[in-house]
């Protein structure tokens, strides 16, 4: 059975991983303009959205969308913070 927190810990923990995340997106391409916000919907706990830079290949956007997607699911199996993510170009 999972550890039940508090709602402040649970807000804590959820930015360290948006944090955590939009870090991630920087590193991936540090042109890119990123909104990270506690915003729910249904079950989810955030959200991480990447504004690549104009003219950035197909390839490379698949890429970061690839290694921010993985990382969310590892967060999710391991913690239980549901973050989704975008790239919009």
């Amino acid at each position: 059975m999972a550890k039940s927190i508090s709602s402040s810990e649970r807000r804590i923990l959820v930015d360290k991983y948006l944090t955590e995340l939009s870090l991630l997106a920087k590193q991936l391409c540090p042109e890119a303009r990123i909104e990270a916000t506690m915003e729910g919907f249904e079950d989810e706990d955030g959200h991480v959205r990447i504004y690549p830079p104009a003219g950035m290949k197909e390839k490379e956007i698949e890429e970061i969308e690839g290694k921010i997607a993985d990382r969310c699911v590892d967060i999710l199996v391991g913690e239980g913070v549901f973050i989704c993510s975008a790239v919009y170009d």
